[in-house]
């Protein structure tokens, strides 16, 4: 059975190795913390995450953003982020929601399903009409999962496609 939970210490153990093993950068969903050890994952990566919840300690022109975790069983498939609402650079850039599923996990419904429990979770978070997305022209399997869950494609640059998926809090 596929759910989410949000970052949090209980899961700390599972969260760091999940973590660890992210790439730095994968189709434009960062990860800072890619190879820490346990110990700074403790003391600095999984108290970021808990604070950055709250928005405490963001960088100049970061907003709130809550990180999920997606669980089959007692494994963790993939990391959902939802940032809590739109500043400037995010409206033009990044949107609300960025994901990464493990490579071994790819390819067998894990982000369809895990941004379906994303989309709940962000009605209850995001403000705004529409939740906004942005992936690579490079990566046709993220657009898929977008389009699954009722994503449209409003416009496009030479990399990116920018997919919006209505925000009914009634759903």
């Amino acid at each position: 059975m596929l759910y989410l939970k949000k970052a949090n210490l209980q899961d700390a153990e599972k969260e760091w190795l999940f973590v660890r093993d992210m790439p730095p950068d994968e189709n434009g969903l960062t990860n800072e913390w890619t190879g820490v050890s346990r110990e700074v994952f403790a003391d600095k990566a999984l108290p970021g995450m808990l604070a950055a919840e709250r928005g405490e300690g963001l960088p100049r022109g970061y907003v709130p953003e809550t990180i999920f975790f997606l669980w089959d069983g007692d494994e963790i498939t993939g990391q959902f982020r939802v940032r809590h609402h739109l500043c400037d650079s995010l409206r033009e850039g990044a949107g609300h929601i960025g994901y990464y599923i493990g490579n071994a996990f790819r390819g067998r419904g894990y982000g369809t399903e895990g941004l379906r429990l994303t989309l709940i979770e962000a009605r209850g978070i995001v403000p705004e009409d529409e939740i906004c997305l942005r992936v690579l022209k490079s990566n046709p399997a993220s657009l898929k999962v977008m389009l699954h869950n009722g994503g449209r494609v409003v416009k496009e640059d030479e990399e990116h496609f920018f997919v919006r998926i209505p925000n009914r809090k009634e759903l």
